[in-house]
């Protein structure tokens, strides 16, 4: 039996579908690995419930009985599960009866497509239907109109009948007379197109030069874009600096773009023997979604909130009839999407951009609330007012001297912004800037030295509006084109305090404070920073003890 089949492997303490079946059929489950002792968790936890499913553990239970035929006896309990794999591995090949290998999920690679969109294959058939190879030449293979695009498939009437690539019905161009060295012969193209990988798979080294027609990649351009050493973070194995997608890339996309890498590097075109230095997968943005009772999901933005019943819960209701609502993926299918085009035309694009990366860590799944997003425009609308004066639509920065507070504050806003967008932390990063901007709001006069610092670390989140604003400030050029500021060591230092936020005793969140900030700055902050927790209600209490805690009770 093949691995990855989905038969049973009888595991059931280690597997969802295995533990199923044995609970179902009356067989006994035998946990083979308990969580790490410093985990904090317990196998007691687990044990008559539910399987411990984790690929770091405490093996147990293991047999002995299979090993003794050869004279000794191999115990794995006590050790981490790689730990155990590793010296599996190493008594079977001790053993002689097998060896260690790497297994991929990877199925089969099918790389033709019946469907007209994709690269057409550089190949023709002859007469007899021996396939040739075409020469550099007769390169490249523009795709031809065809009369129709539409899928035909087999007929399910006719066991002789095949499905019909749209190429196909082209006659003019599938049907060629060429040269291919030994005189014009009546030659077949290929029907069937490549699939999106044929272009996925090496596009990145496409970006360098596309207008290039000499050459897939020039290796001097490649070099020195991606080559090893590239520069102070490449490495010697070089490739793309930081590749950032989805985890769902992990066993397509990426291996399919490392085995065509392999190849161009081990026939000299690149140098780099990686292509992707650095790989960030960010999480899912989550919502509600919403179905009736019969299952079915409807409409989310169409579904009303009511009072909360017996057990203090919301109601939902839709058209009128209750709606259950669940937490989990954003899609079309669960009727539950946000599209960007709504919240561009309702709050901005820089808005939009602003409350994505604010929502939480970038690596982790973050639940969207579109009443939140009210919060992010309020701060670029501050920020816009300390800029300029609304009522005369002037610049109202002066030119003066930050005092050491602003100094301080300042540089050291610029240290940590720098080290958490580095760090792929924007979130935490937004907060630093919001910090930065509250304060200049309560100054009498904003200084240009401050708020121009400001815009430039915001820029990169919220281009349009620093655009704007870098244009009203005297700039002629682009701030594409200015130099990230740079702290002044001489001001940085722990000038700033962990406050925390308290929600019915339990800590919900964390910002880092100025040691003298206003205690109702940090209120609206706190609130700010737990807004989703609470629903959108007003606590019923809040206690301030600035600038270390803040304690909510919630409405009931």
């Amino acid at each position: 039996m093949d691995y990855g089949t989905g038969a049973i492997m009888a595991v059931p303490g280690g597997d969802q579908r295995d533990y199923d079946f044995a609970v179902k059929f009356g067989l006994p489950v035998i946990y083979t690995v308990k969580p790490l002792p410093e985990s904090g968790d317990d196998l007691a936890n687990y044990e008559g419930k539910v399987p411990f499913v984790s690929h770091d553990g405490i093996v147990i239970n293991s047999s002995i009985d299979a090993t003794k035929a050869k004279g000794d006896s191999l115990s794995l309990d006590g050790l981490r599960v790689d730990e155990a794999i590793d010296k599996v591995n190493a008594w079977l090949e001790s053993a002689g009866v097998g060896k260690g290998t790497v297994s991929y999920r990877l199925r089969d690679w099918l790389f033709s497509r019946q469907r007209y969109w994709g690269e057409p294959f550089p190949i023709v058939y002859g007469e007899d239907g021996t396939p040739h190879l075409l020469p550099d030449e007769q390169l490249p293979i523009n795709l031809p109109d065809v009369p129709d695009y539409s899928p035909k498939t087999f007929d399910p009437e006719d066991a002789e009948s095949n499905p019909e690539a749209p190429l196909s019905r082209n006659e003019d161009w599938v049907k060629v007379e060429l040269d291919l060295g030994d005189g014009k012969k009546t030659y077949y193209r290929d029907t069937n197109t490549m699939p999106n990988w044929a272009g996925s798979c090496w596009y990145y080294m496409r970006y360098l030069d596309p207008t290039d027609t000499k050459h897939m990649v020039e290796k001097d351009e490649f070099d020195y874009w991606m080559g090893p050493d590239h520069n102070k973070t490449a490495g010697k194995s070089g490739g793309v600096d930081l590749y950032i997608g989805g985890v769902e890339h992990a066993v397509l996309h990426l291996l399919y773009s490392r085995f065509w890498h392999k190849v161009l590097f081990d026939l000299g075109y690149v140098d780099s023997m990686e292509p992707f230095h650095k790989l960030f997968n960010q999480g899912m943005i989550q919502a509600y979604a919403y179905t009736d009772d019969r299952g079915q999901y409807v409409p989310a933005a169409e579904v009303v909130e009511g009072p909360a019943d017996a057990n203090g819960e919301p109601t939902f209701t839709w058209n009128g009839q209750h709606a259950n609502r669940e937490f989990g993926k954003m899609g079309k299918s669960l009727k539950n999407i946000i599209t960007p085009d709504d919240m561009y035309e309702n709050y901005g694009a820089d808005t939009f951009r602003l409350y994505e990366m604010g929502m939480g860590p970038l690596a982790e799944s973050r639940p969207w609330n579109t009443r939140n997003v009210v919060g992010s425009m309020r701060f670029l609308q501050r920020l816009w007012r300390n800029v300029i004066d609304e009522t005369t639509g002037e610049v109202r920065v002066t030119d003066g001297e930050l005092d050491t507070k602003t100094l301080k504050l300042l540089n050291n806003t610029i240290a940590d912004v720098t080290v958490e967008m580095e760090a792929m932390r924007p979130n935490t990063a937004i907060a630093k800037l919001i910090v930065l901007n509250n304060h200049l709001t309560s100054l009498d006069a904003v200084p240009r030295a401050a708020v121009e610092p400001l815009i430039l670390m915001l820029s990169p989140i919220a281009p349009h509006i620093c655009e704007e604003l870098w244009s009203k400030l005297g700039h002629t050029e682009s701030l594409a084109h200015a130099d990230w500021p740079k702290a002044d060591e001489r001001y940085v230092g722990q000038d700033s305090v962990t406050a925390v936020v308290q929600i019915k005793g339990k800590v919900r969140a964390k910002l880092e404070v100025s040691p003298d900030i206003d205690p109702k700055e940090l209120e609206k902050m706190a609130l700010e920073a737990v807004a989703d927790r609470l629903g959108g209600k007003e606590p019923r209490k809040v206690i301030v003890k600035a600038p270390k805690i803040v304690s909510i009770v919630p409405a009931e």
